[in-house]
């Protein structure tokens, strides 16, 4: 796009330079008003050919000659710049779709990101930071464009057409995030996603309080109203200073090389039915399991030792990255 940026300002400037000679050319040599000098240049470059709006002198008509082979020859080199530009911008957009659509073809268990405003880009960038993959969908070229630059899959529609969700593979994706502008565009956008694709994990942006109830309702797993949650988080930050910071820490990796993960359980695990005093997690991986979320759907909040767990648990566990990757591994094998 730079050199197409830099032929556009070179047809402009020619252009201009061409008009602004020969104005001030006849201006000069023939004494012409400024408007016959401008209108004589642009139907001489043109090659119009009205005639001349005055009789011209000698000088006059040699200077005429050196307009007309200059300035149609800049002419002529605008008209080939721009169609050139035109073609390569359309040949650009015909084969950049092209690979966008592989590519998009090509995912599975991806997810969904709608919407790539303020709240949408904080949620690309843990997608991106996690390393999961996932396709942005936004109405807007510029949004679209700049997620492309900073190397995420992106593609302009709206994703509220049942058919935008269809081309992004919707079908084949294990969750959607909708952060569009209004609340009921995301509630339309939950609704339509959840006829889709029923098992589809929702998660949706609330500008309003009221809206969240009604996203629920529509099949949203997870419901954040940004203005809320900050508002609590900003009062926190001076109640609980330090719970503040240590939340900081573990969400958004400040300083510390901790993280809280969630790790399933495999269904034929070689530590299935064990204890969590068994499997010794804290003291060979230094990780802590801070819950566990039962397959039934109980959540148990800071087990004890002598708590077992089972395949289709979901294990909450903090440490280190070399730490937690251990355990998925250890929780993947089968016995």
């Amino acid at each position: 796009m730079e050199h197409l940026r830099r032929r556009l300002a070179f047809i402009v400037l020619a252009t201009v330079f061409t008009l602004a000679g020969g104005t001030l050319g006849f201006v000069l040599i023939e004494h012409y008003p400024v408007f016959d000098a401008f209108y004589m240049t642009l139907t001489t470059v043109t090659t119009v050919g009205y005639g001349e709006i005055h009789t011209l002198s000698r000088a006059g008509r040699i200077f005429n000659s050196f307009l007309i082979l200059f300035g149609v020859t800049i002419m002529l080199l605008s008209i080939g710049a721009m169609t050139q530009a035109v073609v390569e911008i359309e040949f650009n957009q015909l084969f950049g779709k092209r690979r966008v659509k592989n590519m998009i073809d090509k995912l599975e268990d991806h997810i969904i990101l709608c919407g790539f405003g303020r709240v949408g880009r904080g949620a690309a960038d843990e997608l991106l930071q996690a390393g999961a993959k996932f396709v942005i969908v936004d109405r807007e070229e510029d949004r679209v464009e700049r997620a492309i630059k900073a190397g995420m899959l992106a593609v302009v529609a709206d994703a509220t057409r049942d058919e935008t969700l269809r081309d992004v593979g919707i079908a084949r994706a294990r969750g959607l995030v909708a952060t569009l502008a209004s609340d009921a565009d995301n509630l339309f956008l939950i609704l339509s996603a959840k006829s889709l694709n029923p098992s589809l994990h929702l998660s949706a942006r609330a500008a309003e309080e009221a809206s969240a109830d009604k996203l629920r309702r529509a099949g949203a797993d997870f419901v954040f109203a940004p203005y809320n949650i900050t508002g609590h988080r900003m009062a926190q930050a001076l109640l609980k200073p330090h719970v503040q910071q240590f939340l900081d820490f573990t969400t958004q990796n400040m300083g510390l090389d901790a993280g809280i993960e969630q790790v399933r359980v495999a269904e034929r695990c070689s530590f299935a039915d064990q204890s969590l005093a068994q499997m010794h997690v804290r003291r060979d991986l230094g990780v802590i399991v801070l819950a566990i979320r039962k397959a039934s759907g109980e959540m148990l909040f800071n087990p004890p030792a002598e708590a077992k767990i089972s395949g289709g648990d979901h294990l909450i566990v903090m440490g280190r990255p070399e730490g937690l990757r251990k355990l998925e591994q250890l929780l993947m094998e089968v016995a």
